[in-house]
């Protein structure tokens, strides 16, 4: 089973990025199941009925997210009634919408979790905990399981890809938008990067027009913030999955740009 996982798609751009290249890595890298990030793919801030249709008509099968996840007022109903877009898993009980789903890729089944951090992140139940509970009730219908962490704290990350190990079979980090170099298959066979990076545009503060971003820090005073236009990035990573025993058997980081 080969699987690529988009990191966070931030507006317009992040798009394009996703229409310009998903279909020629699919082909070229005979991609069975595509997982992206999505927090972030309307206007920079949270997802849409409109550009959810968009991203799964580019050969999205399961799109993930994390804290901005409620920006968009509609973003309630459309969980409710679209299994493929998740929330993390970790929000208290009663809370609209999946944390996860098993998702039947022509009777292939892979579990898909999506969980966020709690360091420098909105206070949320336990990500050990929660995650391991889900895992356990996945892992009576598959082995094959891929977990979205969306967190801050690099050691958040890395501790939980260890207590994970072995589990699943691969935990993919989101949120930062900086794409770490630390791909790696952990001792038990679970596929490890720290942040998976951004899916948008290149010239820009973490998606954000950058002088924007630059006034806001030598000033210190409120302004609303627009997604950058220009080079489009695609950040991801690609992992090869072992179907009968779940475990990771190869781990490889993506970064492809438009020419404008």
């Amino acid at each position: 089973m080969r699987v690529l996982l988009i990191g966070d798609i931030v507006g317009k751009t992040g798009r394009k990025a996703v229409k310009a290249f998903l279909p020629t890595l699919i082909s070229r890298f005979k991609i069975d199941l595509t997982v992206a990030n999505c927090e972030n793919a309307a206007g920079g801030f949270g997802i849409t009925e409109k550009v959810a249709a968009e991203l799964f008509g580019c050969g999205i099968h399961v799109m993930t997210s994390g804290n901005h996840i409620w920006d968009k007022k509609e973003a309630v109903s459309l969980l409710v009634k679209e299994d493929r877009i998740l929330r993390p898993l970790n929000y208290p009980p009663g809370v609209p919408g999946a944390g996860s789903i098993i998702y039947n890729l022509n009777g292939r089944k892979v579990g898909v979790l999506n969980v966020s951090g709690r360091i420098f992140m909105n206070t949320m139940d336990c990500p050990f905990r929660t995650a391991e509970a889900e895992v356990e009730r996945i892992r009576k219908e598959t082995e094959m399981i891929i977990v979205d962490l969306h967190a801050e704290a690099t050691s958040e990350k890395i501790a939980f890809g260890r207590y994970m190990d072995g589990r699943v079979s691969a935990v993919i980090g989101t949120h930062t938008h900086v794409q770490t170099a630390d791909e790696q298959i952990l001792p038990k066979g679970t596929a490890y990067i720290t942040d998976a990076g951004m899916t948008g545009p290149l010239n820009s503060v973490i998606g954000v027009d950058t002088e924007q971003i630059i006034d806001k820090f030598l000033t210190q005073m409120p302004r609303k913030f627009e997604t950058a236009k220009g080079i489009a990035l695609l950040s991801g990573v690609m992992v090869e999955i072992d179907e009968k025993s779940g475990r990771a058997t190869s781990i490889q980081r993506l970064q492809l740009k438009t020419d404008n």
